[in-house]
């Protein structure tokens, strides 16, 4: 009997499957600082516990971010290891923070399969959920994956294509237990923007740009247990180490505290897609969309609908071509909900 896992290819999967992810961590104060090593990360409820005990909240949670990295690299090997690409996201919730001395796992379900016209490769859909050491939901999430075939004659799955919501409602939110923001400080945070300076259909240039590098891709990739070969084995992919997406993603929401710095906490992923792959030397840019406000009933605290795109250097708000497909300079097109202070 072989010891060693090849990860699973698309033939292997069934819709209804449940996948128990190895192996638990336990997150430290560690995980912050590298994650605020590899980021330019200045958002202030997760950087100070000062500053979050005066937001109603035990302290400073780990970046909803970070906690989602943990999580989804939990779930490459048994998912992605033998991806092409990750195609998307959707319906994702941040329902608990995430703080020093919490266990994170990962559980997965295989909801939708649809084997690609080529019968070379597959896309497996797959909702995920990070549990803690209580056993409760800290962050779900929908993905959908692009995976090889091991065999190219295995027949083809009956075609399921999960309904997804194409964006979380107000009412899907869930706002921490103790957050108010009815005493927040500003000048402390960074910026004087609050929820009501902030207009559907305003564009944000958040001005900044950041040059990708090998060792920090390479160190993201070990720090998050993300051993898709796509990212670090050159033989797999000779033309270079494709860059995690979640490394873009972190990034671009680094360089969006520029124009968001009260944009504090992610408690909603509506959908997302990696539009063009990035490589070592790329250089990411951002600019946000504001697509919708919404009031949550809690003190002080209003949420915000974003788009956040990351370009190579692109021109802001520029997305699509004369055809309607992503420019090639669009790296990351981004839908998500974020609490502010109203």
């Amino acid at each position: 009997m072989a010891k060693t896992n090849p990860g699973r290819f698309f033939e292997d999967y069934a819709v209804g499957q449940v996948l128990h992810h190895a192996v638990p961590r336990t997150v430290t104060n560690g995980e912050r600082a590298l994650y605020h090593a590899l980021y330019p990360a200045r958002h202030a409820l997760y950087s100070s516990d000062a500053f979050a005990q005066a937001c109603g909240l035990p302290g400073s949670p780990i970046d909803d971010l970070a906690a989602f990295h943990v999580v989804f690299g939990k779930t490459v090997p048994d998912v992605s290891l033998n991806a092409v690409a990750n195609l998307g996201y959707a319906e994702g919730r941040w329902l608990k923070p995430v703080y020093a001395g919490d266990t994170l796992r990962s559980v997965s379900q295989v909801i939708g399969l649809k084997q690609n016209s080529n019968g070379k490769t597959g896309v497996v859909y797959v909702r995920t959920r990070g549990l803690n050491q209580r056993d409760e939901t800290v962050m779900e999430y929908v993905r959908w994956v692009m995976v090889r075939k091991r065999d190219l004659e295995a027949p083809a799955p009956e075609t399921v294509v999960p309904e997804l919501k194409k964006a979380l409602a107000p009412a899907d939110l869930v706002v921490p237990e103790g957050l108010d923001f009815s005493t927040y400080d500003f000048a402390l945070a960074g910026e004087p923007h609050r929820w009501g300076d902030y207009a559907v259909g305003e564009t944000i240039d958040h001005v900044d740009g950041v040059t990708v590098e090998e060792a920090e891709h390479m160190l993201a990739t070990r720090l998050w247990q993300n051993t898709a070969k796509v990212h670090f084995d050159l033989t797999f992919r000779p033309e270079g180490r494709l860059i995690y997406g979640g490394h873009v993603i972190s990034m671009a929401r680094a360089l969006s505290f520029n124009g968001l710095a009260n944009a504090q906490m992610i408690v909603g992923l509506n959908g997302g897609a990696h539009a063009n792959p990035c490589f070592a030397g790329d250089t990411i840019k951002a600019w946000s969309e504001v697509l919708d406000k919404a009031e949550t009933g809690v003190p002080g605290v209003g949420a915000l609908r974003l788009r956040l795109v990351a370009t190579k250097g692109g021109a802001p708000f520029e997305l699509r071509d004369e055809a309607g497909k992503y420019r090639s300079d669009v790296l990351l097109d981004l839908d998500y909900w974020a609490l502010m202070p109203v």
